[in-house]
C-alpha cells in the first residue's frame, strides 16, 4: 500500500502543481516560482526518501495496476506504474536537475514577457517526464512520450515572436513524430506477440521471453528495430542528430533541462526499459551498437569545429549518448546509468554557465588573439583533414539529407493531389467513402482476393489525404479537413478486418469529430478577422491579437492528433489492436498517417499563430535573430 501511494505521488504532485500554475494570473512571478520550486523540492525529498526505503526493503521491482480506462473483454487499456532501479535513477536525477533549473529560472527569466508560459510548460514537462519514467507498460509510456513532444515544441518556440525558434520548434517536433512511428509499430506488434498489453515487469520472466522469441523471431526483431528507431529519434542519434542543436533556440534553462540532461536521454531509457525483451537477439544488439558507434564517430568531430557553444555541447552530448547505446548493447546496464547521470549533470552545468563562458571567451580573444600561421600543404593527410573539417562544419549535411529523403518526397507526392480544393473535396471524398461503406456492409458478395486488399487500399487513400494536408500551403481549413478525412478512412479500413464493435469506432471518431469541428470553427473565425493574412506560406503571428483562438486551436489540434486529452488517444491504440499481425503494410500506412497528420496540424498552428507578426505596427524581430 505504501508503494502504491508513493509511486502515485510522483505523478500526482507534478500534475497538481501544473494545474495550479494554470490558475495563477499573469504577472505574479513570485507565485509561479514558489509553486514550481516548492513542488519540485517536495518531489526530490519524496523520491530520495522512497529510494532509501526501497533499497532497505530489498530492491524488489514494484508494479502497480493503477487505473483501468477501457475494457471490452478482448482489449484492456490500463495505466500501469512500475518502479525498479532504472526508474529510481531517472526519477532522482530528473528531480535534482529540475530542482536546480527551477531555482536558476526564477532569476534568469525575471521580467520575461512569457514568465507564466515558461513555468507552465516547465511543470508540464516535468509531469510528462515522471509519467514516462514510472510507466509500467507501453500505453502509459506513450502518454508521457507524447506529452514530452508537445512540451519540447512549446519550450523551443518560447520566443514566439522570432522566426528561427518557431521554425526549429516545428522541425524538432516533426523529427520527434517520425520517431514515434517506431514506438507505435512496436506497440502494435507487441499486442500480437503477447496477445495482451504486456507490462514491463513480465519481461523479467526470462522463460516467457525466450519461449516467445524462439517461436516468433521475426516479429521480435521487428519490434527491436522499431524501438531502436524511436530511441534514435528521441536521443538525436544518426540520422536524426541535426535536430538537437536546433532545439537550443529556447531559453538557456530549458535547453539545459531538455536537450542537455533529461529529455535527450529518453532514447537510452527506452532501450534500457525494453532490454530484457531484445537482449538475447544478437542482430538487434549489433544494430543498436553499430548505430551508437556511427553516431559517436560523426558527432565528435562535429562538436570540435562548431562555432557556437550550444552546438558544441549538443554534439558532445550526442557522442556520449552514442557510447551509451554501445554500452546498452553490451549489457553494461549499471555503467549506462552512471554514464547517464554524469553526462546529464555535466551538460546541465555547461549550458547554465555558457553565457558567462561566452562573455569570458570574447574578452580573452579580444586581448590575446593570435592568428595561426597559414601553411600550404598538399599532402593527402592534410586534404583528408580539411575535408573532414568542412564536412563536420556542415554537420555532415544531416539536416539536408533528412529533408531530401523524407520531407521533400512527401511534399512532391502531396502536390500531385492539388485537384483537391476546399470546393471539391467533398465531391471526391463522399462518393468514395459511401462506396466503402456499401462494400463494408456487403462483404459477403465481395471476392475474397479483393476483400484482402481493400483495407490496404483504404489505408493508402487516408495516407494520401495526410500527405496532401502536409504539403498544403494555401488553404488551412482544407488541410484540417484532410486530416479529419484520414481518420475516417483509417476507421473504415480497419473495420474490414473483423466484426468491429460500433462502440469502438465511436470512441475513435468522437474525438476526431469534436476536436476537428472545434478547430474548423476557430479557423473560420480567424479567417473572418484576418482575411488578408490567412494561408500557410509564412508565419503570421496571430497569437498576439487572438491569444484565445490560438489556445483553443492548439487544444483542438492536440485532440485531433490523438493527444491524451480526447477519446481518440484510446481509439488509436484500439484500432491498431484490430490490425492483423500479417498486415504490416496497413499498420505502416496507419502509423505514418497518424504521425504526419500531427505534423500537419502543428504546422497549421505554428504558421498562423506563431512567428513575427505580419502587421507592421507590431515590433518584429529579424529572421536571423
Amino acid at each position: 500500500m505504501e508503494d502504491q501511494i508513493m509511486i502515485s505521488f510522483f505523478v500526482l504532485l507534478p500534475l497538481v502543481a501544473f494545474l495550479l500554475s494554470l490558475l495563477i494570473p499573469e504577472g505574479h512571478e513570485t507565485s509561479f516560482s514558489r509553486l514550481a520550486f516548492t513542488s519540485v523540492s517536495l518531489q526530490l525529498l519524496g523520491v530520495t526518501g522512497y529510494i532509501l526505503y526501497w533499497v532497505s526493503s530489498g530492491m524488489h521491482p514494484v508494479n502497480i495496476r493503477e487505473l483501468e480506462i477501457y475494457n471490452n473483454g478482448n482489449y484492456q487499456f490500463l495505466l500501469d506504474f512500475y518502479f525498479d532501479t532504472l526508474t529510481g535513477v531517472y526519477l532522482w536525477v530528473g528531480a535534482f536537475i529540475t530542482f536546480l533549473i527551477t531555482r536558476y529560472s526564477r532569476f534568469y527569466m525575471h521580467l520575461e514577457e512569457g514568465y507564466k508560459r515558461y513555468f507552465n510548460t516547465l511543470l508540464f514537462f516535468y509531469l510528462a517526464y515522471n509519467v514516462t519514467v514510472v510507466a509500467g507498460n507501453f500505453e502509459t509510456l506513450f502518454i508521457g512520450w507524447e506529452m514530452l513532444g508537445i512540451a519540447s515544441f512549446l519550450l523551443i518556440a518560447f520566443y514566439r515572436d522570432r522566426y528561427l525558434p518557431v521554425r526549429n520548434a516545428v522541425k524538432v517536433f516533426s523529427i520527434y513524430r517520425i520517431g514515434d512511428i517506431g514506438i507505435i509499430l512496436a506497440m502494435w506488434a507487441s499486442h500480437h506477440l503477447w496477445h495482451e498489453n504486456i507490462t514491463f515487469i513480465k519481461l523479467l520472466d526470462g522463460d516467457l521471453v525466450s519461449e516467445q522469441m524462439s517461436a516468433h523471431g521475426g516479429i521480435g526483431l521487428f519490434i527491436a528495430v522499431c524501438l531502436g528507431i524511436a530511441a534514435a529519434a528521441k536521443s538525436a542519434q544518426f540520422p536524426f542528430s541535426s535536430w538537437l542543436p536546433r532545439a537550443m533556440e529556447g531559453p538557456t534553462p530549458s535547453s539545459a533541462i531538455f536537450y542537455g540532461s533529461l529529455s535527450v536521454h529518453f532514447g537510452v531509457f527506452l532501450l534500457l526499459r525494453t532490454f530484457p525483451f531484445w537482449e538475447h537477439h544478437l542482430m538487434a544488439r549489433i544494430l543498436i551498437a553499430g548505430l551508437g558507434l556511427l553516431t559517436a564517430l560523426l558527432a565528435y568531430p562535429i562538436a570540435r569545429v562548431q562555432t557556437t557553444i550550444k552546438t558544441q555541447i549538443a554534439y558532445a552530448s550526442i557522442a556520449q549518448i552514442g557510447i551509451m547505446f554501445i554500452e546498452i548493447a553490451l549489457g553494461l546496464q549499471t555503467l549506462v546509468l552512471i554514464h547517464f547521470a554524469g553526462n546529464a549533470f555535466l551538460r546541465t552545468y555547461q549550458l547554465l554557465v555558457s553565457p558567462s563562458v561566452v562573455a569570458y571567451m570574447i574578452r580573452d580573444q579580444f586581448y590575446h588573439f593570435k592568428p595561426k600561421p597559414i601553411r600550404l600543404e598538399d599532402s593527402i593527410s592534410k586534404r583528408l583533414a580539411y575535408s573532414l573539417y568542412i564536412l563536420s562544419l556542415k554537420e555532415w549535411n544531416l539536416d539536408t539529407m533528412l529533408n531530401v529523403l523524407v520531407f521533400k518526397p512527401i511534399k512532391r507526392l502531396g502536390r500531385k493531389l492539388d485537384f483537391l480544393t476546399p470546393k471539391n473535396l467533398l465531391q471526391y471524398f463522399l462518393p468514395f467513402y459511401l462506396l466503402g461503406l456499401v462494400l463494408y456492409f456487403n462483404q459477403g458478395v465481395i471476392p475474397e482476393i479483393i476483400q484482402y486488399y481493400i483495407p490496404g487500399l483504404f489505408g493508402f487513400l487516408g495516407l494520401m489525404m495526410v500527405f496532401k494536408a502536409f504539403s498544403e500551403r494555401n488553404h488551412p481549413r482544407l488541410a484540417l479537413m484532410l486530416v479529419m478525412a484520414n481518420h475516417f478512412w483509417i476507421a473504415l479500413a480497419v473495420s474490414f478486418n473483423e466484426t468491429f464493435d460500433y462502440n469502438q469506432t465511436l470512441i475513435y471518431l468522437s474525438g476526431v469529430v469534436l476536436a476537428g469541428g472545434t478547430g474548423y470553427w476557430i479557423l473560420n473565425r480567424l479567417r473572418k478577422k484576418e482575411k488578408d493574412y490567412f494561408d500557410l506560406n509564412q508565419y503570421y503571428g496571430h497569437v498576439y491579437e487572438h491569444p484565445r483562438l490560438a489556445l483553443i486551436f492548439l487544444l483542438a489540434a492536440l485532440g485531433l492528433m490523438g493527444f491524451p486529452i480526447s477519446p481518440t488517444f484510446i481509439g488509436v491504440d484500439l484500432l491498431f489492436s484490430h490490425i492483423d499481425e500479417n498486415q504490416y503494410v496497413l499498420a505502416a500506412f496507419n502509423a505514418i498517417s497518424f504521425i504526419f497528420g500531427g505534423i500537419a496540424l502543428i504546422r497549421i498552428y505554428a504558421r498562423l499563430f506563431l512567428g513575427p507578426h505580419i502587421k507592421n505596427y507590431h515590433t518584429t524581430a529579424l529572421k536571423s535573430s
